[in-house]
């Protein structure tokens, strides 16, 4: 998912990361400092359409890899949320750097994860601009639920329950899409979805441009 936001400065003391609150966090996670920059997919790619399988080896190397290496391609695409079929990685996977609607920001990463939205009843639609790394240049309308949990765990296997309002809600409910094999773009109109693949055309390399000089900096 694209940011909206800036991101916090080096230190912030609104943070919660996993889900529980710290009194100070870096702006670059120690994920991102080990990992390394995967190519990130772009719609009409076959991993992006698929649900994704779940994850059944826990507290592994290439389980910890996988994910620094998606949370510094995350912040090199300048992104809020990145799911593992994103870098071609067909498993129940996302990590996420987002803020929510007080202004907290919640980092994480997060294994097989369900999400559950609020009874029909008590659901609120915002409809709010929203991007994807995978669909590059574009940005459109889209309604979501102001709240969101999500239950899963860590890479570890412990169990994790992650709750969501505001932009951070439609973080989670963009990235629970990609797993089960969507992107935003499949809940808009024809017409809407028609405008949005024209965006990426139009920008597409002037974003591919910029990931690549951030890259530079961020993975010299």
């Amino acid at each position: 998912m694209s940011v909206r936001h800036e991101r916090p400065g080096p230190v912030d003391r609104r943070v919660r990361v996993q889900g529980l609150p710290v009194d100070t966090f870096p702006a670059l996670p120690p994920e991102a400092e080990r990992g390394a920059v995967r190519r990130i997919t772009v719609v009409g790619e076959e991993v992006l359409s698929r649900p994704c399988g779940e994850v059944t080896g826990f507290g592994t190397p290439e389980l910890s890899a996988l994910i620094d290496d998606m949370f510094l391609t995350m912040y090199v695409a300048d992104g809020a949320g990145l799911a593992a079929n994103q870098v071609g990685v067909s498993l129940r996977l996302f990590v996420y750097d987002c803020p929510d609607e007080d202004g907290i920001r919640h980092v994480g990463h997060i294994v097989n994860p369900v999400l559950e939205l609020p009874d029909p009843g008590d659901r609120r639609l915002v409809e709010e601009t929203e991007g994807c790394l995978s669909v590059p240049g574009a940005a459109m309308e889209v309604p979501r639920t102001d709240r969101a949990v999500v239950r899963g765990f860590d890479k570890d296997g412990g169990p994790l329950v992650i709750e969501g309002t505001g932009y951070f809600a439609r973080c989670l409910q963009h990235e629970a899409d990609h797993l089960v094999g969507h992107t935003y773009l499949d809940r808009l109109s024809k017409r809407d979805r028609k405008d949005a693949l024209r965006q990426m055309e139009e920008r597409r390399e002037d974003v591919f441009a910029r990931r690549a000089l951030k890259a530079a900096q961020l993975n010299p």
